[in-house]
């Protein structure tokens, strides 16, 4: 007879959970590679703006030794104004993906945490106490509720927990 079925915290439940978040973890993880891959795809667009409009000045400015007068800009002047403004948002966008790609290797990272622990559960630890005191710690160590932004942790439940028996 198994003890598990006694027990509320069974250590096959808590193994699930962490397999859970981490599945979770990998779908926030696919959700952001589609939204980088969508700014990627901005970014090689107004690369291709901007070389198009540099291929186009050398016409259409002339030779940079001529001054131009400083109350009425050419044409030219202009382009670059535009190029320089495009250059900006590129710019932007590629410190978004940088950004982007930052926080998808912690999300990984945390969903392999995850799937360790889940690992670690199974095969080493028999109690639903202890098993839950793991998980706990691990999501305090790791900073997880930051990760889930409308899934509760663990560490929340068990903090609200602690908060109410104190009241």
């Amino acid at each position: 007879m198994s003890d598990d079925a006694a027990d509320p915290l069974a250590v096959d439940d808590l193994v699930e959970y962490c397999r859970t978040q981490a599945g979770l973890l990998s779908g926030s993880v696919e959700t952001m590679a589609a939204e980088a891959d969508d700014l990627l795809d901005e970014i090689d667009a107004e690369m291709a703006e901007i070389r198009s409009r540099l291929e186009a000045l050398p016409d259409e400015v002339p030779a940079t030794e001529t001054p131009s007068t400083a109350d009425v800009p050419d044409a030219g002047e202009v382009d670059v104004t535009a190029i320089e403004e495009l250059q900006a948002e590129l710019e932007e966008k590629q410190l978004l993906v940088e950004a982007k790609q930052a926080r998808m290797q912690a999300f990984q990272d945390l969903a392999a945490d995850y799937t360790d622990l889940a690992e670690e559960l199974a095969t080493d630890v028999e109690d639903g106490q202890t098993a839950l005191t793991r998980v706990i710690e691990f999501e305090a160590d790791a900073d997880a509720p930051a990760y889930f932004d409308e899934r509760e942790t663990m560490l929340e439940t068990a903090a609200a927990s602690a908060d109410s028996a104190a009241e």
